[in-house]
């Protein structure tokens, strides 16, 4: 598979929850100590955030990675160090974005992780951390979610961005204005 071949499967990667894997922590602190070694002192915080993060929960494979940089002018800046380091992005998508730019690596056609980067100690940074925080405090809230999700992917699992609108309802409803 080329990597033109692989980025446009992993474009279109069906939403597919797997069971927690006990490797994904791992996964995030190689990518962590990988992006600190590539881009040293660009970042203030890296965390492990999204259902990959929360042990026990059903999660999509893809290790999601926040971000903390000074300024958005700061994460802007990062775009093209990012891509030189094996992640890609829509231009355009980050462009409507005001509170964060997102990137993904990808390898055989699966996404593997998702990086979004925000200005640290911002309501977005805190707002992440916060919901991650309460789905590994409280169990109950945890496997509501999983049912949520388990739901979701169901009904779509062909359209990635319905379904993380659809999610979306719930994640506030957690974290306020965190």
């Amino acid at each position: 598979m080329t990597r033109d071949e692989s980025l446009h499967a992993a474009i279109h990667e069906e939403v597919a929850l797997h069971e927690y894997s006990a490797l994904w922590p791992a996964a995030f602190r190689a990518e962590r100590d990988r992006l600190l070694s590539l881009l040293p002192g660009r970042f203030i915080d890296l965390q492990h955030i999204g259902s990959t993060a929360v042990p026990g929960l059903a999660a999509k494979p893809i290790v999601d990675v926040l971000a903390g940089v000074e300024s958005m002018a700061a994460a802007r800046a990062l775009a093209g160090p990012l891509l030189d380091s094996g992640y890609t992005t829509s231009a355009e998508f980050n462009a409507t974005l005001t509170d964060r730019q997102w990137f993904m690596r990808h390898a055989r056609g699966h996404r593997t992780h998702h990086l979004h980067v925000v200005v640290h100690g911002s309501p977005a940074w805190f707002q992440r951390l916060r919901f991650r925080d309460l789905l590994r405090a409280d169990a109950a809230l945890a496997q509501q979610y999983a049912e949520i999700k388990a739901r979701l992917a169901v009904a779509h699992s062909r359209d990635r961005e319905a379904y993380t609108e659809a999610k979306a309802t719930f994640v506030l409803g957690v974290v306020g204005d965190a």
